[in-house]
């Protein structure tokens, strides 16, 4: 195994990739366990690859989605094991993600120099979003088919090119085989030509400018801080984390099993408690309290202004605080990032409890 390891060295030079990794200090602190979670992110991404590659073998887009998703589901040796992980694990990346950003932001981790580790972060959170919207319709059974058709109205709502955005994205007036083929194309190809190279731009500003210490860490002297080598202390930790973050998505993939509707049928009304997914359920909340507050499209519209204008504010926030120092404007930085979520959280438990 040495010679091996030495002839692998000689071509590739794992020995300065150790010392590279070897040099690199972790912030070691009693917040240091919310450094995890951008980790415990990049596995479920890894699981959703590899599950997804899978799936591909059997989907097929179209006119079949729905039997092919039936076949997948009740057929195939394991196939209801595979879609399942696919699906909690999509579903965990999302939940880690907003525990992620909302982690840098009290850390203060936006700030000079990790500008650029934000803006790609905010970038990656709403890919990641669109992926889940996507890949949502792709079984095609009923409850896909209709909460599609309510998440396609969120964009038809913004006036002039909404509802040209919104016929793009469905391939016609309405839901139907073009969609499917469509979401299923942006799902397996677009996004991911997008998503991959800000992710791996991510990781480098990551590894560029290392862990972010919280304010209260920073106001410490020197000598009072301390730290951990990144390999193979905190590596370890992390992949310890990866296994227990499997053995979550394998728990739920086996003992609840992600189920599969009856098929899509556009001329039946839609069921009663419609809705789209939770992480979405912030936004869809929100357009229902400004649509009974305002009459008819002019509730909608200020519902989506206020959260875009959130979600803007949100992302410019390192040049508003972006200073490593306290005073008044990271006082408010932290106002904010408290009412932000307290906001999201507030209104998905609303948009559930009213359904």
């Amino acid at each position: 195994m040495t010679s091996v390891y030495t002839w692998v060295d000689e071509r590739l030079g794992l020995e300065d990739l150790m010392q590279f990794a070897s040099k690199k200090q972790v912030p070691l602190h009693k917040h240091s366990f919310w450094y995890y979670w951008g980790g415990i992110s990049l596995f479920c991404f890894i699981v959703q690859v590899f599950t997804g590659i899978l799936l591909m073998v059997y989907y097929r887009p179209g006119p079949d989605a729905f039997e092919s998703v039936r076949q997948i589901t009740y057929v195939v040796h394991f196939g209801w094991l595979i879609r399942s992980a696919h699906s909690w694990s999509a579903n965990l990346m999302v939940a880690s993600v907003f525990v992620h950003m909302f982690s840098v932001y009290f850390m203060k981790a936006y700030r000079k120099p990790r500008e650029f580790g934000w803006w790609s972060g905010m970038v990656l959170l709403l890919l990641l979003l669109t992926f889940g919207f996507s890949g949502y319709l792709l079984p095609m059974d009923e409850l896909s088919y209709f909460a599609t058709k309510v998440g396609l109205g969120i964009p038809e709502a913004f006036p002039g090119i909404g509802p040209v955005v919104a016929n793009l994205l469905r391939g016609g007036m309405d839901v139907g085989e073009n969609t499917v083929q469509r979401f299923f194309a942006l799902h397996i190809v677009v996004l991911p030509v997008f998503f991959i190279p800000i992710l791996v731009f991510h990781l480098w500003l990551v590894q560029k400018h290392g862990n972010a210490s919280p304010p209260s860490e920073l106001e410490k002297p020197q000598s009072q801080r301390r730290s951990i080598p990144f390999f193979p202390n905190f590596l370890m930790k992390d992949l310890a984390m990866w296994l227990i973050a499997l053995n979550v998505i394998a728990l739920f993939a086996s003992l609840f099993p992600w189920d599969l509707g009856t098929a899509a049928d556009s001329l039946k009304p839609a069921p009663a408690g419609i809705h789209p997914e939770w992480y979405y359920m912030s936004s869809f909340q929100m357009l229902k309290i400004m649509g009974s507050v305002f009459p008819g499209a002019v509730g909608e519209g200020i519902g989506i202004i206020i959260f875009t204008l959130g979600l803007v504010l949100w992302f410019l926030i390192p040049f508003y605080d972006g200073k490593n120092e306290g005073g008044q404007r990271a006082r408010y930085a932290t106002y904010f990032g408290l009412l932000a979520m307290a906001v999201l959280v507030i209104t998905t438990f609303w948009g559930y409890w009213g359904l």
